[in-house]
């Protein structure tokens, strides 16, 4: 076996970039070396840092072999031009070319010999195909060359088995040398392995592998800060960042004036962590402190690299301070009328529309939740105001959070400013789910009011693309009610809502809209459930409704089935659901109009007579339960009808002689579907 080795060196390559190259180019060596048979004994790794992409595979088979093979040709009555065709594509001659009869005809075949190839041949002849493959979502073109990467490309180091590999790709020619200056690319150096590669950028502090990378500098952060009495909390896609963007990883303390720990501390990490992709650390509280790590690139025997960085927190922080002393104090509820100068979206009006339709959804759900009419709709009326501070056009990320901040410096009540704060989320499945009313119920509203305009104005997303996050929304909304436990007349909700616009003067298709949004956010609502690992064949018979009002009740069925269903009595109703439906769909054409009303006068035995009682019991015990059901309960209940069924079953024959007496029978146990599918629509589900 043999060791391949491949670098490309480059100027700085983005994060992202490396991480898509990283994907795409294992990828595509997978591909080759499978459609090629070329068998890999050990690894198969792609590394990158900023400037390097690395391939190394440390057994890779020297040669292989080619079994002989026939390739069939044109039909014998052919045209001598399809004869001649074939031959040329193979490259062979006619006298090579023999007749050979198939179970479809006689055709031409030439038959390709068993052969050995050398393993680096392939790989000369075809890196540079691969290379060209590789697709950048952004690239550049360096000079007058046509070779676009993802950054300019300046050399090729290729090594198989010890010796260099030699082939042209655009304007460069591969070698067994790379640049070990990034910097000034005046230095080199030949490697005849990966492993003398691998340990010379080593020595000089360098890590290849940026798994290895990611790993030191996770661990060299924890390793501070425990010796330091801090908690730092690793964000994963910042730690994926900086992996990508140093080589030699060196952990900085830095600091910045406790004085601008009085800002939100929202703006203070926003500043280190996604502007300046540093850690901001944590006191046994959890509260923010005035320390961050900095993973530089380079040791900092002077200080100087610390020095810098403290400065550029300096700037930022005492600019965020500025604007925060300045916004706090600007009168929230004067500012409401400005929002008639910022547009919400063409069609939908102004903000200042927007939070007049919210403000009465808001007050409509405060009935429903038993809260303050008079706290939710000035929670509304004021939750968009931070759209026009400095704050927030400079940290977008924390609209509605600012506001929060803002309401509650000007002394609103905490219920109020925590609605403001909250109404955002939950932002798609993974952020925080407000748990407080007033934040449930300004987060419904605004959501509700968004995904009803949007489709209103026929913007609804397509299978491909959903530029306005209405899935995101919907998703969110379905969170609210499922985690909140709440049930809301989200069809009455989005009726009125219609009706909010209409007074505004937009007037919309409300039983379209009413049909395709329920559609909607069932569908979202399927997700959820994925998400909850529940069965997909109960998931397709709990959502087999057009009634959205029922989210929270469809939740907790399909997971009180999906937890059930492998047990006793979860058996036995689907047994007894699917040997009673069966039974009616054999008959559906000859009895098409049974509608589940049994006639007692017709029943000619106990069995038909106990079935029908339990049946009664059924539905005695689904209209006394009300909205206190237990689903597990639920479930037992309609197990306890498996003696009643199999009796009935085994004593009596449904298809009477007497076309009444059958007729009456199937209505027996239509009345025994339906009152099984108070629960929900057994049909789908898989026994």
């Amino acid at each position: 076996m043999s060791e391949f080795f491949l670098e490309l060196f480059s100027e700085e390559i983005p994060s992202k970039l490396q991480v898509n190259a990283r994907k795409r180019l294992l990828e595509k060596l997978k591909n080759f070396f499978q459609e090629n048979e070329i068998s890999i004994k050990g690894n198969l790794n792609v590394f990158s840092t900023p400037n390097r992409l690395i391939v190394y595979i440390d057994k890779i088979t020297k040669k292989i072999s080619k079994k002989s093979q026939e390739i069939r040709g044109p039909n014998i009555n052919a045209s001598d031009k399809a004869l001649e065709g074939f031959v040329r594509s193979n490259n062979t001659t006619k006298s090579k070319v023999f007749k050979k009869k198939t179970n479809k005809g006689e055709f031409y075949f030439f038959k390709i010999p068993s052969q050995k190839i050398n393993t680096s041949d392939l790989l000369k002849e075809n890196i540079p195909n691969i290379l060209s493959k590789i697709s950048w979502n952004k690239s550049m073109k360096w000079n007058d060359y046509n070779l676009y990467w993802g950054r300019p490309l300046k050399s090729i180091l290729c090594v198989f088995d010890g010796k260099k590999l030699d082939f042209n790709f655009y304007h460069l020619k591969s070698s067994n040398t790379t640049f070990i200056d990034k910097e000034t690319e005046e230095k080199t150096k030949s490697f005849s392995n990966f492993k003398s590669y691998n340990s010379y950028f080593k020595s000089l502090g360098i890590l290849i592998d940026q798994e290895k990378r990611k790993s030191f500098i996770s661990n060299e952060l924890i390793k501070l800060s425990n010796k330091k009495k801090l908690k730092v909390k690793l964000k994963k896609e910042i730690l994926e960042e900086v992996t990508n963007i140093v080589e030699k990883p060196k952990i900085l303390l830095c600091e910045f004036d406790e004085k601008y720990l009085i800002i939100p501390r929202e703006i203070l990490i926003i500043t280190m962590q996604n502007h300046q992709k540093y850690f901001p650390t944590f006191d046994k509280k959890e509260n923010l402190t005035n320390n961050f790590f900095v993973v530089a690139d380079t040791i900092d025997p002077k200080g100087f690299v610390k020095l810098g960085n403290e400065r550029v927190v300096e700037a930022r922080l005492s600019d965020a301070e500025f604007f925060w002393k300045r916004n706090k104090s600007q009168n929230l509820v004067k500012q409401v009328s400005k929002l008639k100068n910022i547009n919400y979206f063409k069609g939908l009006g102004s903000y200042f529309d927007k939070v007049q339709r919210i403000r009465k959804l808001c007050g409509l759900i405060s009935d429903e939740m038993l809260i303050s009419k008079e706290k939710i709709e000035i929670a509304s009326s004021i939750c968009k105001v931070d759209l026009m501070s400095d704050l927030v056009g400079e940290f977008p990320e924390l609209q509605g959070i600012l506001g929060g901040y803002f309401a509650e410096a000007q002394g609103f009540d905490k219920e109020i400013s925590n609605a403001v704060s909250e109404h955002y989320f939950p932002i798609g499945m993974d952020s925080i789910t407000p748990k407080k009313p007033y934040s449930v119920a300004l987060s419904i509203s605004d959501k509700l009011d968004s995904l009803v305009g949007f489709f209103g104005i026929k913007l609804k997303p397509t299978s491909s693309k959903d530029p306005y996050a209405l899935r995101r929304m919907a998703i969110s909304l379905v969170r609210l009610i499922i985690e909140n436990n709440k049930s809301f007349k989200l069809r009455d909700l989005i009726n009125y809502s219609c009706m909010l616009y209409k007074e505004q003067g937009t007037e919309f298709d409300t039983k379209l809209l009413q049909k395709d949004l329920s559609e909607f956010i069932l569908e979202r609502l399927k997700n959820y459930l994925k998400e909850k690992q529940i069965r997909n064949d109960i998931i397709e018979s709990s959502t087999n409704i057009s009634n959205i009002d029922e989210i929270l009740k469809v939740f907790k069925k399909s997971l009180a089935l999906n937890k059930n269903i492998k047990k006793d009595f979860g058996q036995d109703v689907i047994s007894i659901y699917k040997r009673s439906s069966n039974i009616l769909f054999s008959e559906k054409q000859n009895s098409p109009d049974i509608i589940g009303s049994a006639d007692p006068g017709l029943f000619k035995n106990d069995f038909e007579k106990n079935l029908y009682k339990r049946i009664h019991d059924i539905r005695k015990y689904f209209s006394s339960i009300g909205k206190s059901e237990n689903y597990e309960e639920s479930l037992k209940e309609l197990s306890l009808a498996k003696n009643e069924v199999n009796e009935f079953f085994d004593n009596v024959v449904v298809n009477d002689v007497d076309p009444v007496i059958k007729k009456n029978r199937l209505e027996l146990l239509k009345m025994l579907c339906k009152s099984f599918e108070n629960y929900f629509n057994f049909s789908k589900i898989e026994a």
